[in-house]
This record gives C-alpha cells, structure tokens and sequence, in this order.
C-alpha cells in the first residue's frame, strides 16, 4: 500500500507543480524606441481575467495610456503592433456607451523618477484558448503611448505616439 499511496502522492505534486507553471502566466520586456528597456510585465491568469504586473524605469513622468495591442509584434515606431486588441468589436473607450475594447486599460500616471511599480486588471482576456487569448497566432503586446487616454475617442482614445512595446510571451 505504501508504494501506491507514494506513486499517487507523486502524482498529485506533480500535478500541483503543473498547475503552477500555467498558472504563472506570461510575461512582456517594454523597450522605447531606440531598443531601451523601459520595463518589464508579467501577466497571470486569474478566475476573471488576467492580472498585468507592471515594473517600470525609464518611462517619461506623466500620464500615459497603456493598451494591449492585438498583434504580438514591436517594430519601431510601434505600428506593426496593430490597434486594441479588441476580439467582440467594441467602440474605444470605458467612457463609450458602445465600448470598450478588451484591450482597453487605465492611465498609468509615472512620478518624475519614471519609475512605476502598479498592478492592472484585464477583464476581457485569457492567457488561455479561444477569442479572448493574448497567446494566439499572431500573439499580442502591451504599448505604452506617449499621452493620456481620454477614455472615449474611438479608436485609440487620443492617447498620441507610442512610446514602447512589448510583446507578451510564455
């Protein structure tokens, strides 16, 4: 008996330990435009959503919008990174009565150290399969523009350039 009950308690860890590894997520390394690192996200898979852990240093003191993007790449200037991830074709913006995107989040507002440490909440997507995955086949990233986002105007909330990217990847 002691041998069953030791293969199953192996079993058990071993699925306790998987479980684990998913449920750590993702993770995004932000650069600015010149190839910079201005910071570093990880993102966790939560019962409602996922969880982006910001770690900023670097970014310029202010108020700029931060956005996942629905295509998972950053060439400069940031465009390839495509619009909102936006998987149920909403309008821009908490703001809007037809809105928001999925990839719609909140200002970051970054002290003259431009350094931030700050937890967001995405509501409408999964690290996971289906519609809503930052993880599909062309992937996602996370951009941070160079203003504010004024939480309305479709289909970027006048929030200007983007000043980094990151691609999010396991």
């Amino acid at each position: 008996m002691k041998k069953v009950t030791l293969a199953a308690g192996v079993l058990v860890f071993a699925s306790i330990i998987a479980g684990k590894a998913l449920a750590e997520g993702a993770h995004a390394e932000l650069r600015n435009e010149q190839g910079k690192k201005v910071g570093a996200a990880t993102l966790e898979e939560t019962p409602h959503g996922v969880l982006i852990t910001l770690d900023l240093d670097g970014v310029p003191p202010g108020t700029h919008a931060f956005h996942i993007h629905e295509v998972g790449k950053c060439e400069p200037g940031f465009k390839s990174a495509g619009g909102h991830f936006n998987p149920t074709d909403k309008k821009h913006g908490v703001l809007s009565a037809a809105g928001m995107h999925a990839g719609d989040l909140p200002n970051l507002n970054v002290p003259e150290s431009g350094k931030l440490k700050v937890d967001v909440f995405a509501s409408g997507v999964t690290l996971g399969e289906g519609k809503n995955s930052l993880l599909d086949a062309d992937g996602s990233s996370l951009v941070i523009h160079a203003g504010p986002d004024d939480y309305k105007s479709d289909p970027a909330g006048e929030a200007g350039a983007r000043f980094a990217c990151g691609v999010v990847v396991k």
